[in-house]
């Protein structure tokens, strides 16, 4: 018989656990009777023994063991102590075996028979320990302030009384919860121009589930399927899994371009809202062009809609679904990525002979998402929970985008630009051509700066190198400015600026040349987000900047020159902050050095004041 002392080595107690000690202790009690390590029969230690062992209070252990008392793992004996229940069902000794963690993987015959596209491909891995880094910039990871903690467990204790278990608990097959359907059908879709009945409406675990169901329904082998390029690694995979040929349809600033959909395409994938990864947005002259081929072609289009109610910088324009008088649309959405970790569910929208079909197919793989979850969901939008989230999310999340892109525009370590996006959570980042973004990815991350590079987005071969994303969703809107401060100098310190350095170094002119060859002059700038700025460096030394395709910001500010640095100070730009740098000047190219000689910035002069 085990000894109370091999049962206590395994309740190990971590004051920083977010369980608390009785858990602990319950935890550690059950692990040992499923061990093999308390045998049925077997005493286990005293409160007051266990209580001393472990460093924690008497009443402590006593409220664990009497838990454990009512779960029927142990049994009170009078006079005798306690014990492990008798009776238990107990797994065989061969079920037991527990695998040590340090043994190697054996070799799998079975692995042999995995079909290519299944494999796991050289995809960048984020960090499991992201959360300890000081500038995560990561898409689609959260920080932990962003979900709704008390919302949804106002939630999950509605959906848990016994009126609404009796009614969620009843076997209905493949039925979804009649009550979610009808919050997503009245509140959700109608934001996006969607009407849509009950039986249009399908629930998934999440966006991936309801483009597995398109997959099984309308692709097979010889198939003609566009996706976009760049676009989801994971849309690809299912396509070609099915043994679909694909066809990468370019994107630009505009999204999709529709002119290059092959004729031969009988399906389409496309992020219109929320171009994935990009971020841009699908024009309306391009949606209304795509729903008069897909019309012209017979084609079946389905629109996952992204981030579709974080538009928070331009009007939001409708689902292409708002637009389908035909039927050939699959609408695929999911409630906020924010509740994704912990709810996961999405759906999908369509006419109903096709939602039929994939309800029987979803049945016979994974079955309905939790019904309890749905209910909770249920209530978290029935109760004003969402609407108050995305409200809160929408302020927070346009912050942080314009503290990444005013950010970006500081700094602008090299030629890098943006595109312009109407919201959302990302911005995808073109840098000089001789960047290479892997090694990028490298130097921040020892700089405890995490960025995403692209490569795996696009189709084989067709990579910029370049290209790097940055996201808001994982750190606060305070770190962004340091984050990209510290990512500025990791770009630096692979550019080649030594040697454009020392081309430059002996350029630089000195305090008089500065101030008599920039008295007066006017500089044309872009921002990093491409818009067109124009600075006046009036011979007072006062400074005006007008930028915006139609000037709409204006800024003033001064400029002096002391020594032979170049100083200059806005009152709203660039933080407000002096800033200065050693100038050349060849032609009509300025450039600006920072105090290593590296070139940081420059300017077109274009004429005098």
């Amino acid at each position: 018989m085990a000894t109370s002392t091999s049962i206590e080595t395994l309740i190990q107690i971590d004051r920083a656990s977010s369980l608390s000690l009785q858990e602990q202790i319950r935890q550690g009690v059950v692990r040992a009777i499923e061990m093999g390590i308390a045998p049925a029969g077997s005493r286990l230690p005293s409160t007051r023994k266990l209580a001393d062992r472990l460093g924690i209070s008497r009443n402590t252990a006593l409220i664990a063991y009497d838990r454990l008392i009512a779960d029927g793992h142990i049994v009170s004996r009078d006079r005798s102590g306690l014990f492990v229940a008798e009776g238990r069902v107990r797994p065989q000794a061969w079920e037991r075996q527990v695998i040590d963690p340090d043994r190697g993987a054996p070799v799998s015959v079975a692995a042999r028979y995995v079909t290519e596209w299944a494999k796991v491909n050289e995809r960048f891995q984020i960090p499991s320990d992201w959360q300890s880094y000081k500038f995560p910039f990561l898409e689609g990871r959260y920080d932990r302030s962003l979900f709704p903690v008390h919302e949804w467990r106002e939630a999950s204790r509605l959906a848990l009384g016994v009126a609404e278990v009796e009614a969620w608990s009843v076997d209905a097959g493949e039925a979804d919860d009649t009550h979610l359907i009808e919050e997503i059908r009245t509140k959700i879709l109608p934001r996006r121009g969607i009407e849509a009945r009950q039986d249009e409406l399908l629930i998934t675990s999440g966006t991936q589930q309801a483009l597995h169901l398109v997959s099984r329904l309308f692709v097979g082998t010889g198939v003609n399927i566009g996706v976009e390029n760049p676009g989801l690694p994971q849309v690809r995979a299912l396509f070609a899994g099915r043994g679909a040929i694909l066809h990468h349809i370019p994107v630009d600033g505009n999204g999709l371009i529709v002119d290059a959909v092959p004729d031969e395409c009988r399906l389409l994938h496309t992020t219109p809202s929320r171009q994935q990864p990009t971020a841009v947005t699908l024009s309306m002259e391009r949606r209304e062009a795509l729903m008069q081929l897909a019309d012209s072609r017979g084609m079946i289009i389905v629109e996952e809609d992204t981030e579709c109610e974080l538009n928070y910088l331009a009007s939001p324009l409708p689902a292409l679904h708002a637009m389908d008088q035909t039927g050939r649309i699959i609408y695929v959405a999911s409630l906020s990525k924010v509740l994704a970790p912990g709810v996961g569910l999405g759906f999908m929208v369509g006419p109903p002979e096709i939602i039929a079909a994939a309800r029987r197919l979803r049945g016979l793989t994974t079955g309905r998402p939790s019904p309890n979850n749905q209910r909770a969901a249920a209530f978290f939008l029935s109760l004003g929970h969402y609407d108050a989230m995305l409200r809160r999310l929408r302020e927070l999340f346009a912050y942080r985008l314009i503290a990444l892109r005013d950010a970006l525009n500081h700094y602008r370590p090299q030629s890098i630009a943006i595109n312009p996006v109407g919201g959302g959570t990302t911005y995808w980042v073109r840098g000089p051509d001789n960047l290479d973004s892997r090694e990028l990815v490298r130097v921040a991350q020892a700089r405890g700066v995490l960025i995403e590079p692209v490569d795996q987005y696009f189709a084989a071969g067709t990579a910029p190198k370049n290209l790097f994303r940055l996201g808001v969703t994982s750190l606060p809107q305070k770190s962004i400015r340091n984050g990209i401060a510290e990512l500025s100098q990791a770009m630096l310190s692979l550019a080649d600026a030594p040697a454009i350095g020392r081309r430059l170094a002996d350029k630089c002119l000195g305090a008089n040349d500065i101030k008599n060859k920039l008295a007066g002059v006017r500089l044309l700038y872009r921002t990093v987000y491409g818009e067109p700025c124009t600075i006046f460096l009036n011979p007072s030394g006062s400074m005006t900047g007008v930028s915006g395709e139609d000037g709409e910001d204006r800024d003033e500010g001064a400029w002096w020159v002391e020594g032979d640095i170049w100083y200059r100070r806005w009152n709203r730009w660039a933080y407000g902050e002096t800033v200065g740098y050693h100038v050349v000047i060849e032609g009509d190219e300025l450039s600006w050095l920072d105090s290593d000689r590296k070139r940081v910035d420059g300017a077109v002069i274009v004429g005098r004041t």
